[in-house]
């Protein structure tokens, strides 16, 4: 239990506490009011410093303001007035239009009226026209003693010849325009064919010449009594011709083979100098032996060019006699390794087998080796020659096709056929005899001149143009035309002819009078 002396102590304690405890807050109120106050003094400061600086940048701003509404008041100004201007121009130039639309506007006017007078007076013209024109077909149909009805019917019957002439005229272009089209693929394979191939002008030896030294050697050819030269030609099978041609004598034979190995052995006995039966018989096997091995020489040579392999020595032997055989001084070895060539170039532009083509080129004449020995033409021979060692069944028709002999042709047949006439028909390639040249060329003038209305016809260029010349009186141009066409399906029908003929009507009107 406490006594009163710690009770005591406690409660001053306690009091002391109190009293610190009021003094701290009083000093913390104190403390916080003065900090406050100050706080608020410095907060007026600023406060009325900021008042000054906004009173200072209001007065700045107010000038700024009043100066920049007096630039803007100035330039509003300034472009009122400019609108003012641009306005008072605009007028001006208005009120100039508006004056030169009404002037124009009373042009219009004046022209109107001008029109509606031209018009009024158009109307009596061709009223007046109308009239006259009524009286004028009167007057014609009473001249011409028609009606209109028989004029008009007049003037369709010559209307309806123009249209017919014209029609021709038509038929003819597209004639010729479909002829081109469907002739324009195999022209290019022609003349890529002829552009492709080049060979020389033929020259025809018909006989073969033997030069000899001097004529001392003529009567030792001829020999005792004859018996050299009978003994050359009963060994040959050729006929020696010793006339009085100077330091030649002439070889002459149906049989190019046969010429070629007298004119060997000729040669031989000439250089070697004995000349006698018996010399003479053995020259010329010997000469033969040498003809047969360069005869199978010429043979592989040819189908070595050409690139046909596989062809057997019986073929091969018959294509080498064609070098010595010639047909219008056409060499026919010489043309058949040419017809082998454009017969692949033909046959590789279609797109077909080029070895066989080639082949039938090339055979397609060998019937000619033999053909003075078997009957029958060429054509059918060589198909049956090539059959006998050739197992090539498309060879052989084309060989017998080659000259349309047979019913029907194959592809092989055309290749072959036109391969042969680009051959043949080119410039140089044959020789026609003269007699038939001018039968041919009065053949095609007899043509021309039996058309009616034909005064003259010239044949020209080898026979390769025909100009003709026609009364003007009884042919007109389209008449000439037509002339034309005619002569040429008469031609194509009646005559036989390497390439093509030109066809020109020449139709020219002359006026002739006298100053007296």
């Amino acid at each position: 239990m406490l006594t009163n002396a710690g009770a005591l102590n406690i409660l001053t304690v306690l009091f002391s506490f109190i009293i610190g405890a009021v003094a701290g807050a009083a000093f913390v109120f104190f403390f916080r009011r003065f900090r406050l106050s100050r706080e608020m003094r410095l907060a007026e400061r600023k406060a009325a410093k900021i008042q000054t600086d906004a009173e200072h940048k209001a007065r700045d701003m107010v000038g700024e303001a009043k100066t920049e509404a007096a630039k803007l008041k100035s330039a509003a100004e300034a472009e009122c007035r400019e609108r003012r201007s641009e306005l008072q121009r605009n007028e001006n130039r208005l009120v100039q239009k508006e004056g030169t639309l009404e002037r124009k506007l009373e042009d219009l006017e004046r022209r109107a009226r001008d029109m509606t007078n031209k018009e009024e007076k158009m109307e009596s013209i061709r009223e007046q026209l109308e009239e006259a024109r009524g009286k004028q077909l009167k007057q014609l149909e009473i001249i011409s003693g028609m009606s209109t009805d028989e004029a008009k019917k007049s003037l369709l019957d010559s209307v309806e010849v123009e249209i017919r002439d014209d029609t021709s005229r038509r038929l003819r272009e597209w004639e010729n325009e479909l002829r081109a089209e469907e002739n324009k693929k195999a022209q290019e394979i022609l003349s890529l064919a002829i552009q492709r191939c080049a060979s020389d002008v033929v020259a025809e030896a018909t006989v073969s010449i033997v030069a000899i030294p001097s004529d001392d050697m003529k009567g030792r050819l001829i020999g005792r009594e004859g018996r050299n030269i009978r003994a050359l030609e009963q060994a040959t099978g050729v006929d020696l011709i010793i006339d009085d041609t100077p330091e030649a004598v002439t070889l002459s034979s149906f049989d190019p083979v046969r010429r070629e190995v007298a004119r060997l052995a000729l040669t031989k006995l000439i250089l070697d100098g004995r000349i006698h039966p018996a010399r003479i018989e053995e020259v010329v096997a010997k000469s033969k032996e040498e003809v047969e091995a360069a005869i199978y020489s010429a043979g592989e040579q040819a189908a070595c060019e050409v690139g046909v392999t596989g062809l057997r020595p019986e073929l091969l032997r018959l294509l080498g006699r064609l070098k010595f055989r010639t047909s219008y001084g056409q060499n026919v070895l010489v043309h058949s390794i040419e017809v082998a060539h454009i017969s692949g170039m033909i046959a590789s532009e279609l797109g077909a087998n080029v070895a066989i083509a080639k082949k039938t080129g090339l055979l397609h004449d060998i019937g000619k080796a033999v053909d003075h020995e078997v009957e029958g033409t060429h054509a059918a021979i060589g198909a049956d020659l090539v059959k006998q060692w050739d197992k090539s069944s498309e060879v052989v028709r084309g060989i017998a096709e080659h000259h349309g002999e047979t019913g029907t042709t194959s592809v092989w047949g055309f290749i072959a056929s036109a391969a042969d006439a680009i051959s043949s028909a080119r410039p140089g390639a044959r020789r026609e005899s003269l007699e038939g040249y001018l039968q041919r060329l009065k053949a095609l003038e007899d043509i021309a001149t039996g058309f009616k209305g034909v005064e003259k016809s010239f044949a020209i260029q080898a026979g390769r143009e025909i100009r003709i010349m026609v009364k003007p009186e009884e042919i007109d141009d389209l008449g000439a035309m037509r002339l034309a066409r005619d002569i040429v399906k008469k031609i194509e029908e009646g005559l036989q002819y390497p390439g093509q003929i030109k066809v020109i009507v020449l139709r020219e009107t002359r006026a002739v009078d006298y100053a007296k």
